[in-house]
């Protein structure tokens, strides 16, 4: 339950549970120094909460370190201020010493593995909870359909859902605008990119990372969810939904809900799909083992490093197209883009030749860029067409990708929040997938590390 009082005017603070993990070093502490080094930075208390015994002054000396290469004013202000609290997370009394020292207007940030997060979770059940405190969740939530399903429930008897932050660092605010502000500001594209014009729609995050000393979570998750449930299926909808009425965050994230439970695999039985993993290779001037033999690698697990499944979408705009999500490690090059590819024109003149291959918009996500095919007269043949592509740079965010997280959840903006349906769904849509890997009737493929992935794929 909620208590009913607020002091909304007081500076939010910002509580990190699991403090002394890995997440808060690498991606939490740099994300909240640029946040706080960018016009858009305003002050904010921390406090840092972990199991393990520490102190106030290794903990500044943790967050100072962490702010070294983005320093500002406000960033001086938190490292002399901020404090350290021990607590076992799952044990209401403990917590209730976190929010003692919290304050009114407050985050949590649950920089925790998802089992504990659940425990802290069922013990914030137990306590008053400040009105309008917000709860900030890591990915994966839940493992599966009916475990996000429970975990939403459980998170609808502590706050409102516009208070439950479920993290994608993966979409900043600005590739969700660059997105949007293509779609539905140009008369040129809203009405190409349907069934009637375009023949494929492929989502694509391929990275030379390899395992880089995650097993313990990736072993245990892969491609599939690690980047296609979690990420990808959200670029889907906001690649696919329909024209919202706003962006604000209820029409945004409705528009994307919308979407997704129109999707489904290709193939109910899950069977439109690939999966593989990395052999021995080399990427640059790195020696890369295989996949099997890296440190913390159980091989029963059978874990795909790269995995790819095509979907349809139910619907009048995208019937029939189908949409390839593809993610994949150590791979030859790095590639974030979506990609529409067109059908060919209904007649060519006679007369006219040299159409090989099909035009293609390509929306790049990191580094933001936008390349759109064109067919055009040769010079030394004007009857042979040529292809030309027209190429801009987009938007770039001002932000780090969790520096724009960090900005939304002391604002209390949901919009790049992962709404609690929508979270449902994705598990739902993949569900299929997994049980069809599960059950080995999609073969497990191999791909030396550097290339593009099996050969028998191109």
């Amino acid at each position: 339950m909620t208590a009913a009082t607020s002091e909304s005017s007081a500076p939010r603070t910002l509580v990190i549970l699991g403090a002394g993990g890995d997440l808060t070093a690498r991606l939490l502490l740099p994300g909240l120094a640029s946040l706080l080094a960018s016009p858009r930075g305003e002050a904010v208390r921390l406090i840092g909460v972990d199991r393990s015994e520490s102190s106030d002054e290794a903990w500044r000396k943790r967050v100072e370190t962490a702010f070294s290469d983005a320093p500002s004013k406000l960033a001086e202000t938190i490292v002399a201020e901020t404090t350290y609290v021990q607590a076992d997370v799952s044990d209401p009394a403990s917590l209730e010493r976190v929010l003692a020292a919290a304050g009114p207007n407050v985050a949590l940030y649950f920089a925790l593995p998802p089992a504990i997060t659940l425990l802290a979770c069922k013990a914030l059940r137990k306590l008053e909870l400040p009105k309008g405190i917000m709860l900030a969740l890591e990915k994966p939530f839940g493992t599966d359909y009916a475990s996000a399903r429970s975990l939403n429930r459980l998170l609808q008897h502590l706050v409102p859902e516009e208070q439950v932050f479920r993290v994608d660092h993966f979409l900043g605010k600005s590739t969700v605008l660059n997105l949007l502000g293509l779609r539905f500001a140009n008369r040129i594209f809203e009405p190409l990119l349907s069934a009637d014009n375009v023949e494929r729609v492929d989502i694509v995050f391929d990275e030379q990372l390899a395992l880089e000393g995650r097993a313990g979570y990736y072993d245990r998750a892969g491609a599939l969810i690690d980047m296609i449930q979690s990420h990808l299926l959200l670029v889907l909808a906001f690649a696919a939904m329909e024209p919202p009425a706003s962006v604000d965050a209820e029409d945004l994230r409705g528009g994307m809900a919308q979407v997704l439970r129109a999707t489904r695999p290709w193939k109910a039985n899950g069977t439109e799909s690939r999966r593989a993993r990395y052999g021995a290779g080399t990427i640059g001037d790195r020696e890369l083992p295989a996949y099997i033999d890296e440190q913390g690698v159980d091989p029963s697990h059978h874990t795909e490093t790269l995995a790819e499944m095509t979907l349809a979408i139910d619907n009048w705009r995208w019937a029939g197209v189908p949409f390839v999500l593809r993610s994949g490690k150590a791979l030859a090059d790095t590639r974030q883009e979506i990609v529409f590819t067109f059908k060919p024109v209904p007649h060519l003149p006679s007369g006219l030749h040299g159409m090989k291959t099909p035009a293609r918009l390509r929306i790049g996500l990191k580094p933001a860029s936008l390349d759109l095919d064109l067919m055009i007269n040769g010079e030394d043949d004007p009857f042979e067409l040529d292809p030309v592509a027209l190429h801009a740079e987009l938007q770039a965010g001002q932000l780090s990708a969790y520096g724009e997280v960090l900005s939304s959840i002391l604002e209390g903006d949901p919009t790049l929040s992962v709404r609690g349906d929508v979270a449902e769904q994705c598990w739902r849509i993949v569900a299929p997938v997994l049980k069809a890997w599960r059950k080995d009737e999609v073969s497990i493929d191999t791909y030396p590390a550097g290339t593009a992935g099996p050969r028998s794929w191109h």
